[in-house]
Parts: C-alpha cells; structure tokens; sequence
C-alpha cells in the first residue's frame, strides 16, 4: 500500500515557476514508476511525466522543456518542477505510483493516486 499527498500547488502568474511535491508512505516507493497527471475543469485526467525506476523521464509533449519530473528516493517524494507556466496549465495535479514495467502513460497504469493540489495560473 502507498499513500501519496501532494503539495506545492497555489496560484501564480503567467510567465511563472512553480514545484509540486508528492511525498509517499510505504517502504517500496523506490520500486514504483512515479508519475504527474492533471485534470482541468470540463477535461479528462491527462499524463503530464513520469519517472522511471533508474531515474528516466518522459513527458506529454504539451510540456517538454518546461516542466521536469525528480525523484528523491530517500525522502520517499516525486517532484514537478514547472516553469513558463501559462493559463492552459491550470488544473488539478495529482500524483500517482506505478507497480508495472515499462513506461505507463494511462490513468489505468496506475496502482495508487493522491488527492491532488490545485495549479491556477493567471493571465
């Protein structure tokens, strides 16, 4: 079993950064893939990053270059740092962890989910 809670979130201007923590309970956490999913108002959940087990990430192509997914194995937290923020990032971002192999991208992928922590981001 693994909780996540995320943290970070808050509303910022355009242009801005932002870094979104996700720390997670359980002894394994270091054997998950850790992702970042978002959910805007009217929209469905979407994969934002991920990272892998020995530290690869990937990216939905809407974000590359602004925002970076890190793990810190040790503090048992997954973080997104998001720069260049822009109106169309605002949404809820949760954190997620996953027990499969691979590179999972889907919402179905995934084992356990946070609560999540709002991103607003003004114009």
């Amino acid at each position: 079993q693994v909780q996540l809670v995320e943290s970070g979130g808050g509303l910022v201007q355009a242009g801005g950064s932002l870094r979104l923590s996700c720390a997670a309970s359980g002894r394994t956490f270091s054997s998950y893939v850790l992702g970042w999913f978002r959910q805007a108002p009217g929209k469905e959940r979407e994969f934002v990053a991920a990272i892998g087990l020995g530290g690869y990430t990937y990216y939905a192509d809407s974000v590359k270059g602004r925002f970076t997914i890190s793990r810190d194995n040790a503090k048992n937290t997954v973080y997104l740092q998001i720069d260049s923020l822009k109106p169309e990032d605002t949404a809820v971002y949760c954190c997620a962890a996953a027990s499969t192999l691979g590179y999972p991208r889907k919402t179905y992928e995934y084992d356990y989910w946070g609560q999540g922590t709002q991103v607003t981001v003004s114009s």
